[in-house]
């Protein structure tokens, strides 16, 4: 995983986290990777990694059974999904279509684009 410096690690973490929920790589009820594994694997500091884990636990879609591990929650994916349209029609929508408006982009050329 490469890093980058617009956002903190351990949100890109949580980031990581949920593609690999959402892609299918962890299903419902799936065990997760240790903090300590997923430091190692990442190349980063455990702290950083449980930070990602706590905000993921926050959101409900991973929990803990006491000393046994980090467990994908049943509705996970459907929690990440709805997450991650929210912030897509807030954020990335309305910066995709000021730029269409200012470029001259009608709907046709992105449907054509598109084909």
């Amino acid at each position: 995983m490469d890093f980058n410096g617009h956002k903190p690690i351990y949100l890109q973490i949580y980031d990581h986290v949920c593609e690999r929920i959402l892609s299918g790589e962890f299903h419902s009820g799936d065990r997760v990777m240790s903090v300590r594994e997923l430091g190692v694997e990442l190349g980063v500091n455990p702290n950083t990694v449980m930070r990602a884990f706590e905000r993921l636990q926050m959101k409900e879609i991973i929990a803990t059974k006491r000393g046994i591990g980090f467990y994908v929650c049943d509705d996970a994916k459907e929690k990440i999904l709805s997450e991650q349209k929210k912030e897509f029609l807030e954020t990335e929508v309305p910066e995709f279509l000021k730029k269409m408006e200012l470029y001259g982009i009608k709907m046709e050329d992105i449907i054509k684009f598109r084909v």
